[in-house]
């Protein structure tokens, strides 16, 4: 008969019980994948084996979507808006929208936006955009001008690549 220890329900994911998960930005963690096989009844020298060639293919799976995007980037004939800081990056061409802050990174292609919002504020220089997915998340990142005089810019080089390649459904 075997005898566990501990807890036989599964944890719970999400940014309530993990700090660093952000929905649309991170990849699940993998240590579920990892609590799960200690489980089994197969001992574990067999099971360590059979990880490293599954984790082989994932690489090989996410490197295989980078070719098609150095394939895109060249009809870049339309309209790009890019706007930084010294932390933080917004850029929206062809290929979608791409957000930046510090290390982390985050990508929507156009058909996974529903709304892109702006916002200047009344007093002070951080531009605020809001990416807003379908499934009523939303993703806004600051950006912090040299100018005021800078926002009324942005908001028209960003309708210009809103209006080429973002279609309402």
């Amino acid at each position: 008969m075997e005898q566990r220890i501990g807890s036989s329900s599964k944890p719970v994911e999400g940014a309530g019980f993990d700090p660093a998960f952000i929905p649309g930005l991170t990849a699940p963690a993998a240590k579920s994948e990892q609590e799960q096989e200690p489980q089994a009844a197969a001992p574990e020298p067999a099971e360590e084996p059979e990880q490293e060639p599954e984790q082989e293919p994932k690489a090989k799976a996410a490197e295989a979507p980078a070719e098609p995007e150095e394939e895109e980037e060249a009809p870049a004939d339309g309209p790009v808006f890019e706007a930084s800081d010294r932390r933080a990056k917004f850029a929206a061409d062809h290929r979608g929208v791409r957000l930046s802050l510090d290390e982390e990174n985050c990508e929507f292609r156009w058909e996974e936006i529903a709304a892109v919002e702006t916002e200047s504020p009344r007093f002070g220089k951080r531009f605020t955009i809001t990416v807003h997915t379908p499934d009523r998340r939303w993703y806004p990142i600051e950006i912090e001008a040299t100018a005021r005089a800078r926002f009324k810019e942005w908001e028209d080089r960003l309708d210009a690549v809103l209006d080429a390649y973002f279609e309402e459904a």
